[in-house]
């Protein structure tokens, strides 16, 4: 991040406040430390952490609303962070039906007070556009397989837990040899189409580079391939403009820089003490002019 004890940074993912906390140690008294997220847990908590610290300001909402919320800091930000995909407290909250090792409602959204829930969405939804999102966004090979019994019993038996929606998919596609629960592809899928992640991501690349100030880092970290291929792709597209400005001439304005040609990845240590930080890929992306 090469933070800036007086600069200005942006928590897009607020979570529970680890990476926010870490922050604001590396702040001096001018610091400012932006939090964002759109769960209301999450911003419960940022809330707590602005009333005992001033530098803290806080705002719920996702990626799609950051150019109307932040739009006074344009091109005044010196860094910005971006842990993609749901946090560990979502995960462990069987309340909020994100896994299917615990039993819950089936509901998978961000902000539970907004959109429709998974179980809304499998019970109204038609079998082509549930077997398009189990293939697109979780890359189930089975996807036809799940749609169609997903429809064919949802008017006797409706999906209401996640428990009801993993014992479909073990019944439709078997148990199978693998590491990996038979579930976990569908479960991905449908979390991601629920809460538009994808849609997300391309938001965010879209609007916060406009934050960035000269010298300012965009940093993201992604755990699914499919939203790292976006971040990568957007990265190295702008990288590519810089070095061919670079050979034209004096740079153009904005031009940005790969500071990561490769994800930098969580260490042997840090896997030990955070198993889910093993698929964690981190870019940086600085801007130069």
């Amino acid at each position: 991040m090469n933070v800036q004890p007086a600069g200005i940074y942006i928590d897009a993912t607020y979570g529970r406040g680890g990476h926010a906390r870490a922050l604001l140690g590396a702040l001096g008294d001018a610091g400012r430390l932006v939090v964002c997220d759109r769960d209301p847990q999450a911003i419960a908590d940022a809330t707590s952490l602005a009333a005992a610290d001033p530098r803290v300001e806080v705002h719920r909402m996702a990626f799609s609303g950051l150019a109307q919320a932040l739009a006074g800091l344009r091109g005044r930000v010196a860094g910005m962070l971006v842990d993609l995909g749901i946090s560990s407290p979502q995960v462990d909250d069987p309340s909020r039906g994100f896994s299917f090792r615990h039993d819950g409602p089936l509901d998978m959204r961000m902000d539970p007070t907004t959109g429709v829930s998974a179980a809304t969405w499998l019970a109204t939804a038609d079998e082509q556009e549930i077997a398009d999102v189990l293939w697109r966004y979780g890359e189930e090979r089975h996807s036809r397989r799940i749609a169609r019994r997903i429809v064919e019993s949802r008017t006797a038996h409706p999906l209401e837990t996640t428990f009801d929606l993993a014992a479909l998919v073990s019944a439709a596609i078997g148990r199978g040899g693998g590491r990996i629960d038979p579930a976990t592809r569908t479960f991905q899928a449908i979390r991601i189409r629920i809460n538009d992640e994808l849609g997300e991501v391309e938001r965010l690349l879209d609007t916060a580079l406009d934050l960035l100030a000269v010298g300012g880092r965009l940093l993201i970290i992604a755990f699914h391939s499919l939203e790292d291929r976006l971040v990568k792709q957007r990265f190295r597209a702008l990288e590519q403009d810089y070095r061919d400005a670079r050979r034209a001439g004096p740079l153009p304005v904005p031009t940005f820089h790969e500071v990561t040609r490769k994800p930098v990845m969580a260490s042997a240590a840090e896997t030990t003490a955070n198993p889910r930080a093993r698929s964690a890929r981190l870019r940086v992306l600085e801007r130069l002019a």
